[in-house]
This record gives structure tokens, sequence and C-alpha cells, in this order.
């Protein structure tokens, strides 16, 4: 797994993607590349199944104590996910549609959210109307390149290794007021 390098942090510093970054209320990632490493396997008796990293989820965690939610938009819908999301106490998970923007306008709709205050980390072709209607996007190295051209920030770290845990982070610690 990658660590973020001096120069992917300093990009996160820009007073550009500061301000962006110090308005997000929500997270909202993809799954397939973004979360995992984008590698499913059949599990006899489970069906298909993937890896999740322990440092997203635990990045994941600290943004939520700090106060910003989490959300899921996947165009899969799986038992592996779902358990996840409900181990990490996500509140908003939208599973089955690769209509993603539709899953976003319902959150916006419940949560009364402006789409600046709305993070997304995605890294393929139906996660571009998303990718470009919130305050800050994001994506990970080997997303497609239509998505690399759309995007605030393409994260160091690879799906799945810790490509979460870096944007987390960011988002947090830009957040964090000085006493």
């Amino acid at each position: 797994m990658s660590t973020p390098s001096r120069q992917s942090q300093k990009l996160l510093e820009t007073p550009e993607l500061q301000s962006r970054l110090k308005k997000i209320k929500l997270l909202l990632l993809d799954v397939d590349g973004v979360l995992t490493d984008g590698r499913i396997f059949w599990q006899e008796g489970q069906g298909w199944t993937r890896f999740f990293n322990i440092k997203d989820g635990y990045g994941l965690k600290l943004l939520m104590k700090s106060g910003v939610d989490v959300g899921i938009i996947s165009g899969g819908e799986s038992m592996d996910v779902k358990k996840r999301a409900e181990f990490l106490k996500i509140q908003h998970v939208f599973l089955g549609d690769e209509d993603k923007i539709k899953a976003l306008n319902k959150i916006i709709a419940a949560t009364g959210l402006l789409a600046e205050q709305i993070a997304f980390i995605g890294d393929e072709l139906f996660d571009m109307p998303v990718l470009q209607a919130v305050g800050f996007s994001a994506t990970v190295p080997h997303a497609v390149d239509e998505v690399k051209e759309v995007v605030n920030y393409i994260t160091e770290s690879e799906g799945g290794w810790g490509a979460v845990r870096e944007v987390a982070d960011a988002i947090r610690k830009s957040q964090v007021v000085l006493k």
C-alpha cells in the first residue's frame, strides 16, 4: 500500500482545494475500484465478494466522528457491500443502479445539503455525472482517463489500498479548527 507523497499532500493544501474540502459535510463513495481494488472473487455459498481495506474503514470512522457523514453509491448490489456498510454504520447506501445521479438527488433531498457540501470518489464512466455535480471530486490512479479529466484530485493511493483514507483524512484535516 502506498502512502500519499509530499507532492500529493501539497496539492491537497492548495487554497482552491482547501476551500472545497472545508465545505464538505458528506463523503460519497463508489465501491468497486474505490473502496476495493476492483477485483471480485467467487466464494461458494456466499457468491461474489471483495476485499476491503481496514485503514479506509478506520478513516471513514474518524471522518464520521468528526461530524462528516459518509455514503455509498454503487451500480452493483451484493451482500458483502451491504455488510461492510452496516459494519461501518454508513447512513446513506444506494446500490444496484448505474444512474448514480438519481441517488445523489435523493441524498440531497433527504439531507438538505447543497451539492457543494458533498464529495464523491468514483473511477468509472457512470460516476462522471456525480463527480461533476459535487463540491469536491476525486478518483484513483487506475480510473479511466475521462474520469481523471473531470475530477478535482487524483489520489496517490490505489483504490482498495488507502485512497479513501487519503481523501477522508484530507477532509477531516481541512476542517480542524485550531484554538
